[in-house]
């Protein structure tokens, strides 16, 4: 007998706004797979210094990029997210999809609906149980970025302004499946926001911690 399909939680938000703590602090509670996008294959390391090293030989185009996202989210979903999730256990993911609508879409300005559109292809169908928005302002990101960032992260206070823009239209146009919280406050009273949303919107158990 098949075990019953783990659950996929996945993060999203501007840069600066605690996905990355969060995410190790969730799939601990729940004994879930953390994993990020873009990098967490071995392709997906390659891709991830095409995209984000300020390089510019190598610096891809507007298409270019959504492109790369797109085969990275490809390969970390058949090697990493669907096996996981296949064998029963729940993953929990610093950026999916929603983050190339966001940046690529929103942000480079692209058709955020061609750039959706790539990231269906390249997900052959699997989609989120939950996606949690960290939202922070401008102000934060760029505060907590400080001075050392990369490519994208370096791009104008405008250009983030509109990254934020984009995810927060994507949680108001599924707001059963995607939820937003304040990632401004500290971590702890982030961490137990995002617990109690796991409990109230997926029934899981959250192991203390």
């Amino acid at each position: 007998m098949s075990p019953e399909r783990g659950r996929f939680i996945v993060f999203e938000g501007p840069d600066g706004s605690g996905k990355t703590t969060q995410v190790g602090r969730l799939a601990t509670s729940l004994g879930a797979l953390p994993t990020r996008e873009p990098g967490d294959t071995p392709l997906g390391a390659q891709l991830r210094h095409l995209l984000l090293a300020d390089d510019s030989e190598v610096t891809p185009g507007l298409r270019a990029e959504a492109l790369l996202m797109a085969a990275d989210r490809a390969q970390h979903v058949e090697r990493v997210v669907a096996p996981t999730l296949a064998a029963g256990r729940s993953v929990v993911s610093d950026r999916f999809s929603g983050s190339s609508v966001a940046y690529q879409g929103y942000g480079r300005g692209l058709d955020p609906m061609e750039v959706l559109a790539l990231s269906q292809f390249a997900v052959a169908g699997l989609e989120p149980d939950l996606v949690i928005v960290l939202d922070v302002s401008v102000e934060v990101t760029l505060a907590r970025l400080g001075t050392e960032r990369d490519r994208i992260e370096s791009a104008e206070p405008a250009f983030h302004q509109r990254v934020r823009t984009g995810f927060l239209a994507q949680a108001d146009a599924d707001p059963e499946r995607w939820a937003v919280l304040d990632g401004s406050a500290d971590i702890e009273r982030v961490g137990r926001a995002v617990e109690a949303l796991v409990e109230e919107r997926l029934g899981l158990v959250i192991v203390d911690r």
